[in-house]
C-alpha cells in the first residue's frame, strides 16, 4: 500500500466482511490493520493532497473538504452495521503503517476502555424545535387591522404577546426536559449539545433540545417508537431523530 495512511477509525478485531465495493477518501478501498487487540482502518491517500502543508490549504476549500467528509462518514458508517466503532477525527493521516501501529500502541489502554463502553451501542440524536410565535403574522395583522388606537393599547398587545411567547417557551422546554428524561431511560450514556445556530442550520423554530444519546442496539427500537410516539403530543413542537451513527459524540477521542 503506497502514500499516505488515512485513517478512519480503530476497532476491535471483527470477523464480518465490509462492502466488496465500498471506497473511501480519494477513492481508495479501506483496508484493516492489526496490532495486537486493535484494529485500525486505514487506506492509502496521495501525498499531494495529504501531505502537511496541502492539507492544511485543502481544509480551507469547502467543496473539498464536503467531499472528503463523505467519502470519510461511508467508510465510518459501513463500519457501524458490522462493529461498534471508534472514529476518528477527520483527515488523520500517519506518514505510514508503522506510524499507525505506533499510535495505536500509545493509546491501546484509553482504546480498549472506550472500546468497551461503546461495544453492542449506537449514537442516536435528537433535536426539538418550538415554532417561532412572530412568524404567524399575528403583531402585523393586530397593527394592519387598525385596533391599536392608543399608545397604551399598543403597549399592552406588546406585553400580551411578550406573555404568549414566554408561555411557549416555557412550554417547548418542559416538553424538552420530559421528553430527554424518558428517552434517558433506555440510553447508557447522554449528552447535551449546545443548541444550534438557526442561522447556520437554516432549520426553524428555536432548537430547545439538541441531545446525543448512547442506545444499546437491542434497545435501539424501543427508542425510535418512544421518539415517534411523541411528535404528536406538544403542538407547535418538532421532533427531528437521526442515527443510528457511530458514538462519536461519546468516543472521548480528541486527536
Amino acid at each position: 500500500m503506497s502514500g499516505l495512511r488515512y485513517v478512519y477509525a480503530i476497532c476491535r478485531p471483527f470477523s464480518a466482511a465490509l462492502q466488496a465495493e465500498l471506497t473511501g477518501v480519494a477513492g481508495a478501498p479501506p483496508k484493516l490493520l492489526s496490532h495486537g487487540d486493535l484494529v485500525a482502518v486505514v487506506s492509502s491517500v496521495p501525498e499531494r493532497d495529504f501531505a502537511e502543508q496541502p492539507l492544511r490549504a485543502h481544509l480551507e476549500d469547502l467543496d473539498w473538504l464536503s467531499e472528503t467528509a463523505r467519502a470519510h462518514q461511508s467508510v465510518i458508517d459501513a463500519l457501524t452495521t458490522v462493529t461498534s466503532p471508534l472514529p476518528l477525527r477527520l483527515a488523520t493521516v500517519f506518514r505510514d503503517d508503522s506510524g499507525v501501529r505506533m499510535m495505536m500502541q500509545e493509546r491501546e489502554e484509553l482504546f480498549l476502555r472506550t472500546l468497551d463502553r461503546l461495544d453492542g451501542r449506537v449514537e442516536w440524536g435528537v433535536k426539538v424545535y418550538a415554532e417561532n410565535p412572530e412568524t404567524d403574522g399575528s403583531e402585523e395583522k393586530a397593527e394592519s387591522s387598525g385596533k391599536v388606537a392608543t399608545g397604551r393599547d399598543y403597549l399592552r398587545q406588546r406585553r400580551m404577546q411578550r406573555r404568549t411567547h414566554e408561555d411557549m417557551w416555557e412550554r417547548a422546554e418542559k416538553f424538552a426536559r420530559q421528553l430527554h428524561g424518558a428517552l434517558s431511560e433506555f440510553a447508557d450514556d447522554t449528552r447535551i449539545h449546545p443548541p444550534q445556530n438557526p442561522a447556520l442550520s437554516r432549520a426553524a423554530g428555536r432548537n430547545v433540545l439538541n441531545a446525543a444519546y448512547l442506545v444499546p442496539r437491542a434497545a435501539s427500537e424501543e427508542f425510535v417508537e418512544l421518539v415517534d410516539s411523541t411528535k404528536d403530543d406538544a403542538p407547535g413542537m418538532r421532533v427531528e431523530l437521526t442515527g443510528p451513527w457511530a458514538a462519536y459524540s461519546f468516543s472521548g477521542e480528541e486527536s
